[in-house]
């Protein structure tokens, strides 16, 4: 079942479900290659699925005719809520869009199972209600195969449906100039063995037959579900070809905090726990903050909504606590590329996730249009790191345009900031990835307590809930283009 668009019964499944912890170690060389892990003590059933899921939630009110301000959002639901002009101005992308800086001559690939039949009519209404310009050129494609046809009752195809209106919406929303490239495939990507090469093989079609500068993933597999890192290393040729291609690869670090989901994607782990594709070191992993309004203009903590009141009774109308929060960690597959060495204090020996964050709370929800389900059409609010992940693709298509060429595999450039206390990177300092959750039998009991993982502080320079921290457009931009 993937993730994306997660509702209130499928929200309430997974914090009440059993979790079973699991172990796997291994490490690898580094700055990419890897070592098979050793073998895991997870059982061989468990060990012999892998979920892959997209990194969205949609928050689970009926559609409405308008897009929700933040005011109503707050005296509504008690959370608050953004549109992308607020997100525009958070990341004050104005001041590059008034000198020509729009993604133009840029491209940005997103992937998705199945896509949305409706996504070329959804964005078009999305950029009527803000009076965006439509894309220079929207190209959907199926690379790998005929997409069966869609059928609104099938939850899997609605699932990726929204995923894909997210991740359309709000990569074209900050990069209005740049070109979308949606290539959608035929598999659900709900089992990383059955679904993923269908994905592989789409992004290796495109880094072939077109010129992409970033590629959007709002994905992930929990590390600790593949049998061994012999199943990871099949499915990175794409990510290989992108490095010599030098496009640009991105993907969600997971919407669980310092934990994620078993095989079934019902159950929790009761520790710490990392995904992949976002822990390969030839990609960018994107977590998540909180974006908060203030008298001044706005302000970010790291995004972790599990203990959020207002969130808990909106979502699932209990007092929580719900596990969502910025995915981060370090890699039981990858040991610290050379990028991460200036950070080995928070890393060790291991890949640490993410490397940089963006917008993706719930309680600061956006909203999306869609219309793939036509007796829900309407507006509706989304969040995760799957908002977070289209979202960074824009500014990296921004940065694209500025250099006047692809920027490739961008990770030592961002440590190297971070390490120069580079003015376009913005510190994100408080807040965790601590989640909580019900786990089990003991949910029904009167004086049930929620199992707790630990997770990471976010602080001062690089930790593993933010990466370096979130970006000043205006400055990042240029620097991350080396101008």
């Amino acid at each position: 079942m993937p993730k994306a668009r997660i509702t209130l019964a499928a929200c309430v499944t997974a914090v009440t479900a059993a979790s079973v912890a699991a172990s796997v170690a291994g490490g690898s060389a580094a700055g990419g290659e890897a070592r098979p892990a050793a073998p895991s003590s997870a059982p061989a059933a468990a060990a012999a699925q892998v979920t892959v899921s997209p990194g969205a939630i949609r928050l689970a009110t009926a559609p409405a005719a308008a897009p929700s301000t933040t005011a109503q959002c707050q005296q509504l639901y008690g959370i608050a809520c953004f549109d992308p002009d607020q997100l525009r101005a958070a990341y004050r992308l104005p001041a590059l869009y008034a000198k020509g800086i729009t993604g133009k001559g840029v491209t940005i690939l997103i992937v998705d199972s199945f896509g949305s039949p409706t996504i070329k009519a959804d964005l078009a209404t999305f950029d009527r209600q803000y009076g965006y310009p439509a894309p220079p050129k929207f190209t959907i494609i199926a690379p790998a195969g005929k997409v069966p046809a869609f059928n609104p009752r099938n939850s899997e195809m609605t699932g990726w449906a929204g995923e894909t209106t997210l991740d359309v919406e709000y990569a074209h929303a900050l990069a209005p100039g740049a070109n979308i490239l949606l290539a959608e495939t035929p598999v659900a990507e709900t089992e990383g063995i059955t679904g993923f090469p269908q994905i592989l093989k789409a992004e290796e079609y495109v880094l072939a037959h077109d010129k992409v500068g970033v590629i959007s993933q709002s994905f992930s597999a929990t590390e600790e579900t593949f049998k061994d890192y012999a199943q990871v290393a099949s499915l990175r040729t794409a990510y290989a070809d992108a490095e010599r291609a030098h496009v640009t690869v991105l993907a969600a670090s997971g919407d669980a905090g310092a934990t994620d989901y078993q095989s079934n994607a019902t159950d929790y782990y009761a520790r710490r726990v990392t995904s992949w594709p976002d822990s390969d070191p030839l990609v960018t992993a994107v977590g998540g903050t909180q974006l908060r309004q203030t008298r001044t203009g706005y302000s970010w903590a790291a995004w972790n909504d599990t203990y959020d009141h207002a969130w808990s009774l909106y979502a699932d109308g209990s007092a929580g606590p719900v596990p969502v929060a910025s995915g981060g960690g370090t890699s039981e597959f990858f040991a610290r590329p050379s990028y991460q060495n200036g950070v080995k204090a928070v890393t060790g020996a291991h890949r640490g996730v993410p490397d940089i964050a963006m917008s993706a709370a719930c309680d600061g929800a956006v909203g999306v249009y869609s219309s793939y389900q036509p007796d829900e059409a309407g507006w509706s609010l989304n969040c995760g790191t799957s908002e977070a992940t289209p979202e960074f693709a824009a500014i990296v298509a921004l940065a694209d345009q500025v250099a006047g060429h692809p920027l490739g595999q961008i990770n030592s450039t961002l440590y190297a900031l971070e390490a120069k206390h580079a003015p376009g990177l913005t510190d994100v300092t408080s807040g965790n990835n601590t989640v909580s959750f019900y786990a089990g039998a003991s949910f029904q009991g009167a004086t049930a307590k929620p199992v707790t993982v630990k997770g990471y502080p976010a602080g001062k320079g690089y930790d593993l809930v933010t990466g370096v921290g979130t970006v000043n457009a205006p400055l990042f931009v240029y620097e991350l283009a080396g101008k």
